[in-house]
């Protein structure tokens, strides 16, 4: 089961903004890239407890479940399947309301993401672009703690921020790899670290940060560091995506 940590579980993909989700009990699901990505948009107006996602080869039995949302409530949701044995395999949810009712989803099957199938940029289904945005001010990045060689500074693809600012974490494998992440201010001092990481996919709420402005990590796999960058987190209400239009010297 995954495990909520002022967390909750999103799905990331590959490409420019996908269609509009099915909205629950309707799911999207979408092959980019060889990775399958199950979507949706949550509109219920009575308190959801449990959302789960299953898989299954028949379209009719034999499901297993494969994650579980770690925000129910979320407007906007999902999951990426990135062990799937097949690309055609047939995928439903399933949904627990507070109080004790239940249903499940109709099977959808993968179909093909043909405008985001060669694309490279990690973005979220429903991600918008900052640079349309002119509300949006980032200031210009600045240099990552201990770094010497000026470059174009690139977001990173393991942790970054979501449409609602809240800070992504994408670790692979985490099941047979030791993670610790470290997260620091602009100052370089350090807010808090993460261990024992058991989930692929988790977000730290933005409330953990404080306040706005970028924010510094460092990823250890098995005691080694093997990224160290940085973030932005917008003011409350300013909607952000992990390639802010201003990033200035690292």
């Amino acid at each position: 089961m995954k495990k909520f940590l002022f967390v909750f579980m999103v799905v990331c993909f590959y490409g420019q903004p996908m269609q509009a989700q099915e909205i629950l009990p309707g799911i999207s699901v979408k092959n980019i890239g060889g990775k399958i990505i199950v979507s949706w948009k949550n509109e219920y107006q009575k308190p959801v407890s449990t959302i789960n996602i299953q898989r299954s080869y028949d379209s009719l039995q034999n499901y297993t479940s494969i994650g579980t949302v770690l925000n129910p409530q979320s407007p906007e949701n999902g999951f990426a399947d990135a062990t799937a044995p097949y690309n055609k395999m047939y995928y439903r949810v399933f949904i627990a309301f507070e109080g004790g009712s239940y249903l499940i989803s109709k099977p959808v099957r993968p179909t093909k993401d043909t405008a985001n199938y060669n694309q490279t940029a990690i973005r979220y289904p429903w991600q918008t672009d900052p640079n349309s945005d002119p509300s949006i001010q980032i200031p210009p990045s600045p240099s990552i703690p201990g770094e010497t060689k000026q470059a174009a500074w690139a977001p990173s693809k393991t942790i970054f921020t979501s449409r609602d600012n809240n800070v992504v974490i994408h670790l692979p494998n985490v099941d047979s790899k030791k993670y610790i992440v470290k997260f620091f201010n602009e100052s370089n001092q350090k807010l808090f670290e993460l261990t024992n990481l058991n989930d692929n996919y988790l977000i730290v709420e933005k409330v953990n940060f404080k306040r706005s402005g970028w924010y510094y990590f460092e990823v250890f796999e098995n005691g080694h560091q093997i990224e160290k960058n940085k973030f932005f987190i917008a003011k409350d209400g300013k909607i952000t995506n992990d390639t802010p239009k201003k990033t200035g010297n690292r």
